[in-house]
């Protein structure tokens, strides 16, 4: 360490030419990522162009403000892209530009054990401070890990970057040249959310529990999520980037970190993309704490975040949930970047959630990311092994541990309405799903999900049933005594198959209505059960509708029936239905019971043993 870094500094203070004529003819140069790009150093470069030959450029996130991939630098740079930004797509699909598909972290060691060699390295810094280190300030990521190993390194020193703290420094002794700019940083400004990112987001925010840790991606849908989460309490963040949105959230009192178990009272991230404001706001802030991606994107640093929560955005996901991200068939779009890693750290964290988002088409609404495979040259970024949640403007598919049927038949679930049937088709074509598979033909009506509590304090949740739900309605039906079976049924059942249950699940939520009473929701690894179902069916002629329960034996008792069937009266209503009918057992007394707690009139006949029950609810309403 050099004690009087202030004359070291001088000695090595010159101009970006004369900095960058050291640079030999076939060198690798590093240049720091996204809003950290060394403005001055990159524009000098590219003005020495005719100097150079055979130089490969190394990029993570090019924000696309530079032009070294145009014709005329052919025999000089090649771009080596470890994120493909907007500039380097055409060159790359054109082969006059690499790309590098890599996990981010593990891009750091690459370089340190040369298998990733860096000849060079442009970086921009903050100003020294009083012991003469300087600070990375938006952009450590890997830009801290080729600086360290680079043999010949140029800081272009500017006021403008802030002071960020954590493991962001290098000393003085550690940079080779010094070129002072004074300009302001890059900016990136997060377009606002569409129709479709606001209803993505508002889905992720409720899979978000209180306490979490949260990891979001480059983009307007992951972003999305932001100004939903204002009910949300003790939020913490452990990412590799963050835009302004977070600072809402942190002045809100929503994002404390207090509760992180990794961590705790810090923001760990790698880099920040933003605006003038964000840059003010983590300069010497404390609550910040940023590190090199070696280190926040380690799956098992991740993991230690308990309630780790990663969302992130895919491009394309078939029906057996692969997840194609960087590339649109043979044409390379984005980058790997830490996804994956973020992916595979919040499956083990303890309590965590890996969520995938994407919009259910394209902007033009002609074509359906949510696909029956993947085109031809796609690859594979997140594998059928990794993928836990699927979210897009029409639910959530959990899809982790489910077998290929049920992973098409819910991921058809979420696509959009228009391509439904198709995707339908060909995973019958394809042997996903069963031949003869039906869904509903209107859309799933999530206004009729509601919570309640029972008689013994338990919450339940009530939702309308799904035509993914057919096995849980048959193992509700096998859960039965026989005795109930035949109180429920009228006859003794030997089979409950496929073509009696699918049916039951695949319902048009207006003249046939069936809701469910759900527990085990808040543990996915744990599969649904449902332990009691309300349905009625319509008569199109009379407007009554014929209504049934069943109830699981060790659900009885609880005030179930009694809620369902007032709930079922309300939504029936809404539907403009008439009223309800039942044949009930005359020896099923709880369930006369139920029927007597409806609040409507209701006329009773006695055949045979069974008891015909006729509820009208016009009629009660028109003495009120």
């Amino acid at each position: 360490m050099i004690l009087n870094w202030q004359e070291s500094y001088k000695q090595k203070l010159t101009n970006a030419q004369t900095a960058l004529s050291r640079i030999k003819r076939g060198a690798r140069i590093f240049i720091a990522s996204a809003c950290g790009e060394p403005q001055l150093l990159v524009k000098t470069l590219l003005d020495m162009g005719g100097n150079f030959a055979d130089v490969e450029v190394i990029h993570f996130l090019d924000l696309g403000l530079t032009d070294y991939t145009t014709d005329i630098y052919t025999e000089h740079f090649r771009h080596n892209a470890l994120f493909i930004g907007a500039n380097a797509r055409a060159a790359i699909k054109e082969g006059h530009a690499d790309y590098t598909p890599i996990f981010l972290s593990e891009v750091p060691l690459m370089m340190q054990r040369g298998a990733m060699p860096i000849d060079v390295a442009l970086i921009t810094v903050s100003e020294p401070d009083m012991n003469g280190y300087v600070s990375l300030g938006i952009s450590v990521d890997i830009t801290k890990t080729a600086a360290e190993v680079a043999r010949y390194v140029v800081a272009e020193v500017n006021p403008n970057m802030p002071r960020t703290l954590g493991d962001s420094f290098l000393h003085v002794s550690e940079i080779s040249a010094f070129v002072e700019n004074d300009t302001p940083l890059l900016e990136f400004e997060q377009k606002s959310p569409n129709n479709i990112a606001q209803s993505i987001g508002k889905l992720i925010a409720d899979l978000i529990d209180n306490e979490s840790t949260i990891q979001t991606g480059v983009g307007k849908i992951p972003n999305s999520v932001f100004p939903y989460l204002v009910n949300k309490k003790d939020l913490g963040v452990h990412t590799e980037t963050f835009t302004d949105g977070l600072i809402d959230l942190i002045e809100s009192g929503v994002v404390t970190c207090r509760k992180k178990s990794l961590h705790p009272g810090k923001v760990v991230a790698s880099f920040c993309m933003g605006t003038r404001r964000l840059y003010d706001y983590v300069h010497n802030n404390p609550l910040f704490e940023f590190r090199p991606c070696q280190y926040v994107n380690d799956p098992y640093v991740i993991a230690q975040n308990d309630r780790m929560v990663s969302i992130n955005s895919a491009l394309t996901v078939d029906l057996t949930g692969q997840v194609c991200s960087d590339s649109l068939g043979f044409e390379f779009y984005s980058g790997i970047g830490g996804q994956v890693d973020f992916v595979r750290g919040s499956a083990m964290s303890r309590r965590g959630k890996s969520i995938m988002v994407l919009p259910s088409t394209t902007e033009d609404g002609k074509i359906s990311r949510i696909v029956p495979y993947l085109s031809a040259g796609s690859g594979v970024v997140v594998t059928r092994g990794d993928i836990h949640y699927v979210v897009t403007e029409y639910g959530i598919a959990y899809v982790h541990g489910k077998s290929i049927r049920d992973r098409a038949m819910m991921l058809i679930n979420i696509a959009h309405p228009d391509f439904r049937d198709e995707l339908l088709e060909a995973a019958r074509k394809q042997g996903y799903i069963y031949r003869d598979q039906m869904l509903p033909v209107v859309l799933y009506p999530k206004e009729y999900e509601v919570s309640w509590v029972d008689k013994k304090g338990t919450s339940i949740f009530f939702r309308p049933v799904k035509a993914t739900d057919e096995r849980a309605i048959q193992d509700l039906i096998y859960g039965l005594p026989e005795q109930d079976v035949y109180t429920r049924f009228f006859h003794s059942l030997k089979s409950f198959s496929h073509k009696v249950a699918m049916p039951l699940a695949a319902i048009d939520y207006n003249d046939k209505m069936a809701i469910a009473a759900v527990i085990g929701r808040e543990e996915p690894e744990s599969r649904e059960q449902i332990v009691a179902i309300g349905r009625y069916v319509s008569d199109p002629n009379s407007r009554y509708a014929e209504v049934a329960f069943t109830t699981h034996q060790d659900w009885q008792a609880r005030g179930i029936g009694t809620f369902l069937l007032r709930y079922l009266i309300r939504i029936a209503k809404e539907k403009n239905i008439t009223g309800f009918t039942a044949d009930v057992l005359s020896s099923n007394k709880p369930m006369m019971q139920v029927f007597s707690k409806s609040g409507y009139p209701m006329t009773t006949h006695l055949d045979t043993g069974v008891y015909e029950l006729k509820i009208n609810f016009a009629k009660e309403d028109n003495e009120k």
